[in-house]
């Protein structure tokens, strides 16, 4: 049922001309064969290079760093694609993440977000939908870091963050932060518009940590908003998922 909608959508996706894919190259991983030819026959047709697994555990085999973006299904044999996403995370792999699933209640996105992904697409779907979705994902991915002067600095406009110096500047002065709250800061920043919840933030930060709680970030979090001044609308919280560095929150 859901490869005939995206069968009678086959070629929708040659309509979507608005972002030069330059390339990007994208791992699908679902054990639907016939969802995964047809969308890496429609990935391709729109320039991107596409490359399949058909499990999470073929998928873990591969050089995930060299992907711009993977699409996920959830419901797989064997490792589920919430475990793929969380395992990946846990190895510091950042690339970008929309499940496709048929899995669409709130605590289905709850825990898809909870787990790193960047999107996510409910089946049946469009594949003028996915197109978009993934398009819009990866202009995000491109622009997050515009104000970056280098891996060692953030800089936009009079907010300035030295990662080496571990030093933040607003209008040329100096931000006092506690280690947390920069390690914080710098988490956040580093990965712009990823939405971290409060128990992956502790298993990153406070690893060897058990007495910390979800509480304890909400503290850190509030100070260091409250530090950053006009800039703390940066620092958003998606009510049920987590923390993320949105500088267009301001």
């Amino acid at each position: 049922m859901v490869t005939d909608i995206i069968l009678s959508t086959f070629s929708q996706s040659f309509f979507m001309t608005d972002l030069n894919p330059a390339k990007s190259k994208i791992l699908l991983v679902d054990d639907d064969a016939d969802i995964t030819e047809i969308l890496e026959y429609n990935l391709k047709n729109e320039g991107f290079e596409a490359e399949t697994a058909f499990s999470a555990e073929e998928a873990l085999s591969k050089n995930l760093k060299g992907f711009d973006l993977i699409l996920l299904d959830i419901m797989m044999g064997g490792m589920s694609g919430y475990k793929f996403a969380e395992a990946i995370r846990d190895q510091d792999i950042h690339t970008p993440i929309i499940f496709l699933t048929a899995k669409n209640t709130q605590n289905d996105l709850l825990t898809g977000f909870s787990v790193g992904a960047d999107d996510y697409i409910p089946k049946p779907f469009s594949i003028r939908e996915v197109i978009a979705r993934v398009k819009a994902v990866l202009r995000r991915t491109e622009n997050a870091g515009t104000d970056t002067e280098s891996e060692d600095r953030f800089i936009a406009g009079d907010f300035e963050v030295d990662f080496n110096l571990k030093e933040v500047f607003i209008h040329e002065k100096k931000i006092a932060l506690t280690k947390t709250e920069f390690e914080i800061l710098s988490l956040l920043i580093k990965q712009p518009n990823q939405i971290f919840s409060r128990k992956r933030m502790i298993n990153i930060l406070w690893s060897e940590a058990s007495y910390i709680t979800e509480r304890t970030v909400d503290v850190h979090i509030t100070r260091l908003r409250k530090k950053l001044g006009r800039y703390a609308g940066w620092i958003s919280n998606r009510q049920g998922y987590g923390y993320r560095f949105n500088p267009s929150g301001l």
